[in-house]
């Protein structure tokens, strides 16, 4: 940890306060706050099938050496003893809606970036609340006090530094145990230079595994040494925009402001089976269950949508994705269904198919219209016809007005479409876009946030 110099010991001489607040280990935080049994247990929220992946994890299970995306068949071995928990999206949606009241109550200037974290523009709350490192301390108290839960955040003039001031922050796990970490930390402008310095240069944002092995060919490894080489010979070496880009990154030049009105740009539903998937009779029955996951989600948000895309992951992760914009904003699982179908025929799905996934963008609030023109030319396999498919989004609007109502009164299970019964009861699909995979006993995926 970088000390911040004396004269600016709580960050009141930065001429932007941004903090990055970061939950610690969310989906695994919240499923031992509604399970104490668990405290204290390497617990991991994720998928148990063969394709299965680890969502989040205690730091139990990270002083194994389990992580994030790590294959929960890798996870199980570093941690035999682990506690697999199904993941409960429509939880984790909830406690975040309370996570996020407690940001706005500090600023309105919040960005989210997905349920756990987001960036706090404070710079405008100092003389109402205080200096920014008391504003961290007391809003991390508040979240510990109301939520049960913790979370880490870092301070900063900058996203960039506040990002990893927050991961800094965070507490580390190795075999002795849980090491806690600072929880708040404040990186000052004199400071961001030897705090940069020593870190890989994998912790800049844009530099993945391509962009590293080409930096390290250079002989740089840490931010210091990329922020001592010649801007010219970045550019030569990754392009204009991205040698610039890093060059001013490293330097810990980061302009971007926290942007309050960032939405989700779509709303999807995504599964990964436990087996491939090659005909388009099956494929097109689940294709039907995630458009009324995807309809469901967009009337909740009082949303509607313009673009239907369907995504294609066959077995060799190979992936394909195939839109469609229509003229109207749509919010029925019908009139989603006709469009993704038709998109859905337009695909050679004999190699196999691993997932599968439907989404809505080009959202916009406010009710849809109902006179539509689809222009499905492009899929002439499309299972309705254009004018039915012009008719579908007007025909079935006051249809799934009625649906919602029913559902508010009498519960989600209450009635639903042929596409939704199995294992004898109704299964009325949740938003799920499957991170961690299936589990051994069910093809269906687990939840995240929309995109």
């Amino acid at each position: 940890m970088v000390p911040v110099s004396p004269g600016d010991a709580q960050g009141l001489g930065l001429e932007r306060a941004i903090l990055h607040v970061d939950m610690d280990a969310f989906f695994a935080a919240v499923e031992v706050l509604d399970n104490p049994e668990l405290a204290g247990l390497p617990v991991i929220v994720g998928g148990t099938g063969g394709r299965g992946v680890v969502a989040s994890c205690t730091y139990e299970a990270r002083a194994y050496g389990v992580r994030s995306a790590m294959p929960s068949v890798r996870a199980r071995q570093l941690c035999p003893d682990a506690v697999f928990v199904d993941g409960h999206y429509s939880r984790y949606s909830e406690v975040s809606q309370s996570l996020h009241q407690i940001f706005h109550a500090t600023t309105p200037l919040v960005e989210p970036i997905g349920l756990d974290e987001a960036f706090l523009d404070v710079t405008g709350a100092r003389r109402l609340l205080g200096s920014p490192h008391a504003i961290a301390v007391s809003l991390r108290e508040q979240v510990q006090r109301e939520l049960g839960i913790t979370c880490s955040v870092g301070i900063g003039r900058s996203k960039l530094i506040a990002k990893l001031a927050s991961k800094k922050a965070k507490p580390r796990a190795d075999r002795r145990g849980m090491q806690p970490g600072p929880g708040v930390l404040l990186i000052d402008e004199e400071g961001e230079a030897a705090f940069l310095a020593a870190l890989p240069i994998e912790a800049l944002w844009g530099v993945g595994p391509a962009t590293a092995a080409r930096l390290h060919a250079l002989g740089v490894r840490t931010v210091g040494e990329l922020a001592e080489m010649p801007e010219s010979t970045l550019v030569s070496r990754l392009g204009r925009a991205g040698g610039t880009h890093l060059a001013e990154l490293a330097r810990g030049h980061d302009p971007r402001p926290v942007e309050p009105d960032r939405g989700a740009k779509s709303i999807g539903h995504e599964e990964t089976f436990p087996l491939d998937l090659d005909t388009m009779g099956e494929l097109q029955h689940k294709l039907v269950r995630m458009a009324e996951s995807v309809a469901l989600h967009l009337r909740q948000a009082s949303l509607g949508g313009k673009t239907v895309t369907v995504k294609v992951r066959f077995g060799d992760f190979s992936t394909i994705t195939r839109s469609h914009t229509l003229p109207t904003a749509v919010d029925t699982a019908p009139a989603i269904g006709a469009v993704a179908g038709a998109l859905l025929d337009g695909v050679d799905v004999s190699p196999g198919v691993r997932l599968l996934g439907v989404s809505v963008g080009g959202l916009a609030p406010g009710d849809p219209a109902t006179q539509l023109s689809f222009d499905l030319a492009a899929a002439p396999a499309a299972a309705e016809s254009q004018e039915d498919a012009a008719a579908i989004q007007e025909s079935w609007h006051e249809v799934t007005a009625a649906i919602d109502a029913i559902r508010l009164r009498f519960g989600r299970a209450a009635v639903g479409t042929a596409a939704m019964v199995g294992n004898d009861r109704l299964e009325v699909p949740t938003q799920r876009q499957a991170p961690w995979g299936p589990n051994d006993d069910d093809g269906i995926g687990r939840a995240a946030p929309p995109g």
